[in-house]
Formats: C-alpha cells, structure tokens, sequence
C-alpha cells in the first residue's frame, strides 16, 4: 500500500507539471466554446463509503446532470462541441490527476459511482468500497465505449443497473483479490493504448 501511494503522488505530480500547458490550451478551449466553469465537480463515493469531489474537465452544459447522471452516447444533446473531444479521448479525466495526488483517489482501482447507484449496492458488492477509487481499472477497459453502449438501449439506465454495474464489480472485486504494482502498471498501459487506438 505505501508503495501504491508513493507511486501515485509521484506520477500525480509528474502528470500535472508535465501536462500543464495541455490543462492551460483544454482551459481555454472550453471557455472559448461555452465560457465558464471550465472543471465540473462531481460527488462521488470513496473508499468506506466517504464521499470527495471528483474532478473533470466540463464537457456538458450547466446543470446537465439534472437530467441523468448517465451519458447516452457520444452525441448526447447535454454535450458541448469541445466536450465531444475531450470525452472521445478521455481527456476530461486528467483533472483527477489532482483526486490522485490529494489522496481521494489513485490510479488504478475501482472506479467511483455516484451514491445514487451505490445505494443498489449489496452487501458483497460494497467490498469495492475497502479500497480507493481509480482513475482506471479493468471495467474501463472494457467499457471504454459505455456511452455508445447505453445510447443502443432502449432502457439505458436499466442495462446500466442490471448488466454494467454488476459486470464492473464483479471485475473490480478480483481486482481487489489479486492486485499489486506490476499488474497497476499493466492497466494504466492497456489504458493508454486503449485511448490511443480509440
């Protein structure tokens, strides 16, 4: 675990300095496209059930999560024309380079839910909560094209429910079981290359 932790303030820290002048140009493209707030914060619930702000670039119209906390497909009416981009290719995400380095979250572990969809949880399940949340893990490897996914249901939020949620824990929980750095390592590369061949 102190390994885990030094590894994730020291790549955090590394991230943001190294990506500062993308961070700066994703700024003012978003206030160029729809003005401010250029970050959106998030609620979400963290390890044993405390909850943080999540960072992320906006990429949605103000108050869109009024209206769902789901995002049915890349078109989605609530997202913006630079929001589309920076969904496409995960960079709204690299806020939580800061999750990261403050301690809310890591690089790899589950990721967070929104307690709306915790609250379904059952008792096995909330095991995903006795560890930090990630920036990556497995599950979004693997559902690297949610939106789309959702946007081919005609009940979005029941696929979501029934089928995502349980397939995203289940694969988290072995996670849980048999994680450790090189397999972390392993993950945020299958992350990258995942998004660079988007």
């Amino acid at each position: 675990m102190i390994a885990k932790r030094i590894f994730d303030i020291c790549f955090a820290l590394a991230g943001i300095i190294l990506l500062s002048p993308l961070f700066i140009l994703i700024a003012l493209l978003i206030i160029i496209d729809t003005g401010a707030p250029v970050f959106y914060l998030q609620e979400r619930d963290g390890r044993n059930l405390k909850v943080f702000k999540l960072i992320k670039f906006r990429t949605m119209c103000a108050a869109a999560d009024r209206l769902g906390f789901l995002t049915i497909g890349n078109r989605d009416c609530r997202i913006t024309k630079s929001g589309y981009y920076l969904r496409k290719y995960k960079l709204d995400e690299l806020p939580q380079l800061f999750n990261v380095l403050i301690g809310d979250m890591s690089f790899v572990g589950p990721r967070p839910e929104v307690d709306k969809y915790v609250k379904l949880y059952t008792t096995k399940q909330l095991r995903v909560l006795s560890v930090k949340p990630g920036i990556t893990d497995w599950a979004s490897i693997q559902y690297f094209d949610e939106n789309e996914l959702l946007a081919s249901s005609n009940d979005p939020e029941k696929l979501y429910i029934d089928r995502i949620i349980p397939s995203k824990i289940e694969q988290n929980l072995n996670y849980i079981d048999h994680h450790n750095l090189l397999i972390d390592i392993k993950i945020i590369f299958q992350t990258l290359k995942r998004v660079v061949y988007k």
